[in-house]
């Protein structure tokens, strides 16, 4: 969490990291200059211990203003760690959940923890009267729903504490809500000071045509189902699990619940340990499959968002984007739960099915979140779009697929290149796939016994293939997803009696 015991005796004293420190000063410094009515913005890696330098803000504003704290979380699993964080700091503090009707013992208590639903109906109902509040901290401040309490505490310093500074409503800019944005350290400076794991990322060709945009910006969960229960889909997900993952403790993100069973019943069927968690599950089932992901080595985990927040799981190898999203915010979150640092674990693993990486860029990349606080429109405006993404890609054969092609000296094909021949030459524009399919299929007899191993090699080209199809329908400029899947089981039964001849 970024803090380590102090050599003190003094019981429950936190020692802070440097940057932590650097940033909690830079607080205090607008707290001083305006006491009241001053609404900051601080911003800080998932894994840097955004917990950690709020839970000493309140210790430190208590004991020198003796004003009180509230700190505001959207989910109740969050109020009950903020609040024993708060207690390591020696804050003792109350959590104001639906049980709590009355604070007839609020003089008990400097510090209250609360969720914005539950505070916000009392308010709104006068059963709670809060005396002596002088600062509000909003924890994951990104979320819009803590506006609605604002007017409540017009008075107040109000600290907002998110990782991605850009609110999930576009229409609804923090730069409204906020006075100003005090930037910590990044995550690259992280990585190099041994504070958060360094990521290895691999990225693979998804076709995101088929994809609607719904009202919040984002995905819509009908469109990703249908995408991603699809078998290409999961099997690409299968194959991309057991080129890069197979063994390492793995967390898979999925948009839909449907999604995520269809994962869980690919990778138990295939013989892997395998858990399924949504918001479905019963407080005891999402205690038991946690524990067991804790302490199964090679566990695997698929679940849909109720993971990207309040979930601290250090030993999670691997990260796996089963989705694309518009959403910055969700994209930091979801990567960020693999990268915690343990004295066995430097790095992580990034498997991304859903073009994020090309979207957003890489995780650990450093990012302008002054320009984006301010003109949050400009970055929407400037995110490359999935059409974009796609054409630009270019597919390699992975390294583990490379070696069951090792007496090929080359497998490269260059559908744009052999397009532009056809035009030259007046060709057929399907000699383009005629060609790559002989390719193929020279590439599978050559390095098989016989036409049986060939046509099993063959099976491990469908990446390619599909990347091959796909190229070729921007060509033609007739890229509907419907012809493109005919392109490839045409390509692919052609390839199969392509080997049969070769072996004749």
């Amino acid at each position: 969490m970024g803090l380590r015991p102090s050599n003190s005796n003094k019981k429950e004293q936190k020692v802070l990291y440097d940057y932590q420190q650097r940033d909690i000063d830079k607080i205090f410094s607008r707290l001083n200059k305006f006491p009241v009515k001053y609404n900051l913005l601080y911003q800080l890696p998932t894994g840097g211990g955004k917990t950690v330098v709020f839970s000493e803000i309140v210790r430190r504003y208590i004991e020198s203003t003796k004003k009180k704290v509230i700190v505001l979380t959207h989910r109740i699993e969050l109020c009950g760690q903020t609040s024993k964080m708060l207690t390591d700091f020696g804050v003792k503090n109350k959590i104001i959940n639906s049980a709590v009707k009355e604070l007839d013992d609020q003089n008990q208590y400097m510090c209250f923890v609360a969720m914005v639903e539950t505070l916000n109906n009392r308010l709104n109902d006068d059963h709670l009267k809060l005396d002596n509040i002088g600062m509000v901290i909003i924890d994951e401040a990104h979320y819009n729903s803590f506006r609605k309490l604002f007017r409540f505490f017009k008075n107040c310093f109000i600290l907002g504490v998110t990782a991605t500074p850009l609110s999930s409503n576009m229409k609804l800019p923090m730069k409204d809500n906020y006075n100003e944005l005090i930037v910590g350290d990044t995550i690259s400076v992280l990585i190099k000071s041994g504070f958060l794991a360094k990521p290895v990322i691999y990225s693979y060709d998804v076709g995101l045509g088929a994809l609607k945009i719904g009202m919040n910006g984002d995905y819509t969960v009908k469109s990703s189902e249908d995408l991603y229960t699809n078998t290409v889909m999961q099997d690409k997900l299968l194959r991309a699990y057991e080129e890069r993952s197979k063994g390492k403790k793995t967390l898979i993100f999925n948009n839909g619940i449907n999604t995520s069973i269809y994962v869980y019943e690919t990778l138990k069927k295939a013989g892997y340990p395998i858990r399924h968690l949504d918001n479905t599950n019963s407080k005891q089932e999402r205690e038991d499959i946690l524990a067991w992901f804790k302490t199964t080595d090679d566990a695997i985990l698929t679940s849909v968002s109720i993971l990207t927040t309040g979930f601290d799981e250090p030993t999670v190898e691997c990260i796996i984007l089963n989705r694309a999203t518009k959403s910055l915010t969700l994209y930091f979150q979801m990567i960020g739960r693999g990268s915690r640092i343990l004295p066995t674990k430097s790095e992580f693993l990034i498997l991304d099915l859903g073009n994020n990486t090309a979207r957003f860029g890489l995780w650990n990349a450093d990012v302008d979140w002054q320009s984006i606080f301010k003109s949050p429109d400009f970055y929407y405006d400037s995110l490359v779009g999935d059409e974009e993404i796609e054409r630009n890609f270019k597919y390699v054969l992975p390294e583990e697929l490379r070696k069951e092609f090792s007496k090929s000296s080359n497998i490269d094909f260059d559908i744009e290149e052999e397009y532009a021949k056809t035009k030259r030459y007046g060709y057929r524009s399907l000699t383009v796939l005629e060609n790559s399919i002989e390719q193929h299929a020279k590439m599978c007899v050559k390095n098989s016994e016989d036409v049986f191993d060939a046509r099993i090699l063959s099976k491990l080209l469908d990446q390619d293939i599909e990347y091959r199809v796909r190229r070729y329908s921007y060509c033609i400029s007739k890229s509907t997803k419907n012809y493109r899947d005919w392109l490839e089981e045409d390509y692919k039964r052609k390839l199969r009696s392509k080997i049969s001849q070769l072996f004749m």
